[in-house]
């Protein structure tokens, strides 16, 4: 089946965490906690097939609050495909982004009150279901560093693999770059005659056309 995260499709099937669909295919979805169901970086919206995810785990009922759950509110690494459909979600920074580029002021100001309301009455929740997961030993404070770490790291290679599609040009070699900067240049009148070795030669100033050898001055250099 095909899904939609951040409004790119991805390819899913029955029994996949949704977070791990996004990383996958590189739509992100924040993961600090390395999925341990910690730092709520991994929040989405569901926009629709709230139907086809797993009923909310008791981590996400400590950590989201009824406003929320009623707004599509999951986390991504406690969600899991149960059943084919049409299903689209958001992260909650693209969520905020459609707010503001579609200067949607009134869903901004409610996006700010569920959020202020959500972290004033399910943080003691939260650190309760921590503190609680911790002293059962179902969350390890040294295998959730190992985790966090790898969240970082994977963020790290998201935001570079991101940048690199996002401005293709700079995964050219420099000498493309360069005629490329060559040919603007020519188009705008030969105000530069050359571009070569990272030096520009302005017209007159070099020998670009004509079959002249340079010359090559040596400089003898000597230490007292």
């Amino acid at each position: 089946m095909i899904i939609s995260i951040n409004d790119k499709p991805c390819e899913a099937h029955v029994g996949d965490l949704l977070l791990k669909v996004a990383q996958k295919h590189k739509s992100h979805i924040g993961c600090i906690c390395g999925g341990n169901a910690i730092c709520q970086s991994c929040f989405v919206y569901v926009k629709e097939g709230s139907e086809c995810l797993s009923p909310p785990s008791i981590e996400e009922k400590a950590f989201i609050s009824d406003k929320l759950f009623q707004e599509g509110g999951r986390l991504a690494c406690r969600s899991v495909i149960v059943k084919e459909g049409t299903l689209r979600v958001l992260s909650r920074a693209e969520h905020l982004r459609h707010l503001v580029l579609g200067l949607n002021v009134p869903g901004f100001i409610t996006y700010a009150q569920t959020i202020g309301y959500n972290v004033v009455n399910k943080l003691p929740d939260g650190a309760g279901n921590l503190f609680k997961r911790v002293k059962d030993g179902t969350v390890s404070p040294g295998d959730s560093l190992g985790k966090i770490g790898n969240g970082l790291a994977y963020g790290s290679l998201l935001a570079t693999t991101t940048f690199m599609e996002t401005f293709p040009f700079m995964q050219y070699p420099v000498s493309i770059i360069s005629e490329g900067a060559k040919e603007v240049f020519k188009g705008a009148g030969n105000l530069i005659c050359n571009v070569s070795g990272g030096v520009l030669h302005l017209p007159g100033t070099c020998d670009c056309g004509t079959n002249k050898t340079p010359v090559i001055e040596s400089v003898k250099i000597s230490v007292k």
